[in-house]
């Protein structure tokens, strides 16, 4: 029986792992000859059927072994690293995902394919051994004729290891199970300084060994090297012996004559003076400042010494909560600022000022905490790309750029289907076969890229590909035929290149299992406007097709353009303010009232907020209007005052106000009113619609 505490730790762990598995399962795949990937495979394999067998997931434990079995045969040479080796591989590794979503529950089915899969695997190692003789070992050793390989260990123990409750000792009795210790230097009890010098005589080879301190991997530093006889470890240790040190190991002079000869040594700065080349009281100052940089770097190198990364587990949930928290704090402190500039107390404004700077030090740490590298979702896609490219017959790469870009983790979560819709639209409508791609004078191989790069306050996240590109002239016959634009519509490349993502819209002739219902852009357009993103597309025939997810770092508090009309406040996302400008009536007058207006001799549409939430009271003689970006378009909101920049705590609208048209939340402002937070989006959508007959 699977504890449930215990069992969602493992099933931590275990994702974890498996992640792992498979991005070293796809790098071998790429470099069969890589030892080190080949045990990065067993690393993982061994410590999940460690784990599992430890808190109870007894048939993840079982399968895991025999998979763990034919990959020590392949990292000795008895196995060789193959298509058919990866591809069992990688039906293991998901096979143990299935397994762990099952928890105690047993799946006939489930039960049968995991059969299935270890037959296969058993079968590669008998035909592996008929094959060839068992290879050589992965690093041979000179062994002595009782049979027996030497092996010098040295090993450090991290902070996090004696965090974790380690003990060396317990390492040593480990060593001690399959050989023969002797331990030639150690440093016990030295604060962030312990390690330890060992001799190892086995009979078990190098693999064998290293075996001993997987579950050690990361908070224990250590090397294993084969040797030809025991008196290498001592070269090895004494390779730093000083001159003198040497001539008294090889019986040349004895240690009381090195030390009289060594006591007769002048130092440097008493020659100098005695030269008459460098004053005495110079000396003596470089000498004080050399004893003061001295001090200097060994603190520093004890500091270095000391310092580890450490990292707990908390769960999403706390750290919403804390978030949340912090915006409440961002609220009343926002409050508490608005009340001292009334009282105008000067011994006030000093603590008002500091509790704001803190505030926002606060702020910027917490919302730091959710943030994560993007790379982590880039790199699951690659197995996405190998299964799919190899099940339509291309040969197709996937490239990353931008991996350490962070973004909150909550959406990067939600990003993962978008793009998995994208990286498809890639391979099955964007990259040629290769037989196409030849005639075209292209590499055989297909280049599918992802890329993330900050730009300001935003995530733009891209997905490209080097394959036939699109064409707007069958994108517009498509639309026609479909009814989503009529025959006479007059659509810019942008406009037309936007089409792809209208319900219901594909390009592609059948419908397969990859693609052909019209249902993928769609879905990535509405997941990334409901990230409060964007997205748009460019392509160039015969060259590729890019798309573009632009995102906010995060959901939970943004800068803000506060903005007036009437007696009602709004918000609008800084990220897609593009610049603030005046409206007179001359300029209406222009274009005959039309709901466009001229600025630097580009027509832009624009919206009358007071208009569109149907705000009572007179116009202002002279309107603002905000102009706001949106998929590349622009669109001018008029409003009556812009009040300036304003720290946002995003709050939901509730269930009864889901469907409010033009607004995404609410914030609260210093005073207690509530401002609404404009969705730009869904108002240039709403401006397009009823403007797009009168544009001429």
């Amino acid at each position: 029986m699977i504890d449930k505490d215990f069992g969602e730790i493992f099933r931590e762990e275990a994702t974890e792992l498996l992640a792992e598995l498979e991005e070293a399962l796809l790098e071998l795949e790429s470099r069969p000859e890589d030892l080190a990937l080949v045990s990065r495979v067993f690393r993982a394999m061994h410590t999940i059927k460690g784990s599992g067998a430890m808190f109870g997931f007894d048939r993840i434990a079982d399968f895991t072994h025999h998979v763990e079995t034919v990959f020590d045969k392949v990292r000795n040479g008895v196995v060789p690293v193959t298509a058919g080796l990866i591809n069992q591989t990688l039906a293991s590794r998901d096979h143990i995902k299935k397994l762990l979503a099952l928890g105690n529950t047993v799946d006939p089915a489930v039960s049968a394919a995991g059969q299935q899969i270890i037959a296969a695997m058993q079968s590669m190692v008998a035909a592996g051994g008929q094959a060839k003789p068992a290879a050589p070992p992965v690093q041979p050793a000179a062994v002595e004729n009782s049979g027996r390989t030497n092996f010098y260990i040295h090993f450090e123990p991290l902070p996090a290891f004696y965090d974790n409750g380690g003990d060396p000792e317990q390492l040593l009795d480990e060593l001690r199970t399959i050989g023969e210790v002797t331990i030639f230097s150690d440093n016990k009890g030295q604060a962030c300084t312990e390690f330890y010098d060992i001799l190892l005589s086995t009979t078990k080879d190098l693999n064998a060994v290293k075996d001993l301190f997987i579950f050690v991997e990361g908070i224990v530093k250590y090397t294993v090297n084969a040797i030809e006889m025991p008196t290498q470890v001592e070269e090895i240790i004494a390779k730093n012996k000083k001159l003198g040190e040497i001539l008294v190991d090889r019986g040349d002079v004895s240690k009381e004559i090195l030390n009289d000869i060594l006591a007769t040594q002048k130092p440097i700065g008493e020659l100098l003076v005695a030269a008459d080349l460098v004053p005495r009281a110079k000396v003596e100052s470089a000498l004080t400042e050399q004893k003061v940089t001295s001090q200097r770097q060994q603190q520093l190198l004890q500091k270095a010494k000391c310092v580890e990364k450490e990292s707990i587990r908390v769960t999403a949930d706390k750290l919403d909560q804390l978030i949340n928290l912090v915006g409440e704090l961002v609220v009343t402190q926002a409050r508490l600022t608005q009340i001292a500039s009334g009282i105008k107390d000067a011994h006030l404004f000093e603590p008002v000022e500091e509790v704001e700077r803190l505030t926002s030090e606060l702020r910027d740490c917490v919302l730091n905490v959710r943030m994560i590298p993007i790379g982590s979702t880039f790199t699951r896609f690659r197995r996405l790309v190998r299964d799919l490219s190899t099940e339509l017959g291309k040969d197709i790469e996937m490239v990353t750029e931008g991996a350490e870009t962070e973004l909150d983790k909550s959406m990067i979560d939600k990003l993962g289907d978008p793009l998995v819709h994208l990286i498809r639209n890639c391979i099955d409508h964007g990259i040629e076969s290769p037989t196409s791609r030849a005639a075209a004078g292209k590499p055989a191989k297909g280049i599918v890229k992802l890329a993330a790069v900050h730009s300001g306050a935003t995530v733009v996240v891209s997905v490209s590909d080097d394959g036939q590109g699109l064409d707007p002239a069958t994108l517009r016959a498509k639309a026609i035929e479909k009814g989503i634009i009529s025959s006479e519509a007059e659509l810019s490349e942008v406009e037309t290149f936007n089409l792809i993502f209208a319900p219901g819209f594909s390009t592609a002739k059948n419908v397969t299992s990859v693609s052909g219902r019209g249902v993928g852009m769609d879905v990535v357009r509405s997941a990334v406007e409901g990230l409060k993103g964007t997205v748009s597309l460019s392509s160039r025939r015969g060259q590729g097709t890019t798309v573009l997810i632009t995102l906010p770092l995060t959901m939970a508090i943004i800068e803000g353009l506060l903005i007036q009309v009437g007696s009602t406040y709004f918000v609008l996302p800084q990220a897609q303010v593009e610049e603030c400008v005046e409206l007179g009536a001359k300029d209406i007058e222009r274009f005959h009232g039309r709901h466009v207006f001229a600025v630097r001799e580009h027509i832009i549409p624009y919206i009358r907020l007071r208009d569109f939430f149907e705000i009572e009271g007179e116009r202002p003689e002279l309107e603002q209007v905000v102009i706001v970006t949106n998929n590349g378009e622009r669109l001018g909101l008029v409003l009556d005052h812009v009040v300036g920049g304003h720290q946002t705590v995003i709050k939901n609208l509730g269930w009864a106000y889901r469907n409010a048209q033009g607004v995404s939340g609410a914030t609260i402002l210093g005073n207690g009113e509530v401002a609404l937070i404009i969705d730009v989006v869904d108002l240039a959508r709403y401006a397009l619609r009823d403007e797009a007959p009168m544009v001429q």
